[in-house]
């Protein structure tokens, strides 16, 4: 198999990690005859991919439907021979399509899909998820499925995959306490985190509504940890302090150090009301921190309840409360979810796993 791996994504999320993980994966594939990455030039997947020796081919494009890019893009798998192109994004979808649909490119067309997003809203976005050269899409969860249903007219071509980590980048299980020591914080405080970037479905203001119940009743002495950036990080700072929260709520930013800080957390708390998967639930899963998480999404399919985490009613604060409570009183609840959680990532979302039911469903595509 030639395969070419292609987004149009600028940004860098767990969907843009999937693609490195892939490519690390089928570099001692040895069905994999040559593999490439095409993605823009101005991105951190390119300014990665690079770093890593990986063949990348950038580009440079004004729109999706720029019909200059399609022709070029024809031309370029067919200069690589390649015959599968795994679509990585929407404005990638929309550039494969019409090279196939316009320019004539050949080769099989696999999208993957990781978000929660209905797409029946115009007509050309559920023309080009019904396009016949989209031989298989595959996603994260049933969820994302069910959000793909009423635009998609072949239910047939829909394959679940699930999400993926590399435990090999979590090998710390346990607090050294540089966290406490970082943010001054005494250490006979918990620290109960989330990473997760500040957009709306990430629903922060649960998150900090439980903190403050916590902090209310006081049945638990701990320290309140937020990991990450994005454009709802200063409306949310500012409720914090409307809260009189400030003292208790840490604001870490950005962090490249997430193998590092994980561990340090005694509970992850994940409040997202429409998450895909929830890759950081498999990176707890590899650290062993203990987990409460919202009952929505994709989530269950990730976390069993009272078997590998607790799940909440999502938007809930009270229930938040109440678990995180109930788990960080109980240790042999934690051990036991933690140890499950662990098993339950080793079978079902680690890179090899994942990258063998890709390259299996790419297999297929070839044959269809």
């Amino acid at each position: 198999m030639r395969l070419i791996q292609f987004t149009a994504s600028k940004v860098w999320r767990g969907h843009e990690q999937k693609i490195i993980y892939l490519y690390e994966a089928y570099e001692n594939n040895k069905n994999i005859e040559d593999q490439w990455i095409v993605c823009p030039l101005v991105s951190e997947i390119y300014e990665v991919a690079v770093a890593k020796g990986m063949q990348v081919i950038p580009f440079n494009f004004k729109s999706e439907y720029s019909l200059t890019y399609a022709k070029n893009f024809k031309k370029l798998v067919l200069e690589k021979n390649a015959d599968v192109v795994l679509i990585h994004n929407s404005k990638a979808h929309t550039i494969a399509v019409l090279s196939a649909f316009i320019f004539g490119l050949k080769s099989k067309l696999v999208l993957c899909r990781t978000l929660i997003k209905r797409v029946d809203t115009n007509f050309f976005r559920k023309w080009k998820y019904n396009y016949k050269g989209i031989v298989s899409i595959l996603c994260v969860s049933q969820a994302v499925v069910e959000s793909l249903k009423p635009a998609v007219k072949d239910h047939n071509k829909f394959k679940i995959i699930g999400s993926v980590t590399d435990i090999d980048k979590f090998p710390k299980q346990a607090s050294n306490g540089f966290l406490h020591n970082e943010l001054n914080i005494d250490k006979t405080y918990k620290l109960i985190g989330n990473i997760a970037e500040f957009t709306a479905f990430k629903d922060h203001y649960t998150w900090i509504d439980t903190v403050e119940i916590l902090v209310k009743e006081n049945k638990i002495k701990a320290k309140y940890i937020l990991v990450g950036k994005g454009k709802l990080m200063e409306e949310i700072q500012n409720y914090v302090k409307s809260k009189n929260l400030s003292e208790h709520i840490f604001f870490l930013g950005f962090r490249r150090d997430i193998p590092e800080i994980l561990p340090e957390f005694d509970l992850f708390m994940f409040t997202s009301k429409n998450e895909p998967t929830g890759g950081v639930l498999l990176e707890s899963y590899a650290c062993k921190v203990p987990i409460v998480a919202a009952n929505a999404g994709g989530i269950p399919e990730v976390i069993v309840d009272q078997h590998t985490g607790l799940l909440a009613e999502a938007g809930n604060p009270r229930d938040f409360a109440d678990k995180v409570v109930l788990l960080l009183n109980d240790k042999t609840l934690q051990n036991t979810l933690v140890e499950n959680g662990n098993q339950h990532l080793k079978a079902n979302f680690t890179k090899d796993v994942i990258s063998n039911k890709f390259y299996e469903a790419l297999n297929e595509a070839l044959t269809n």
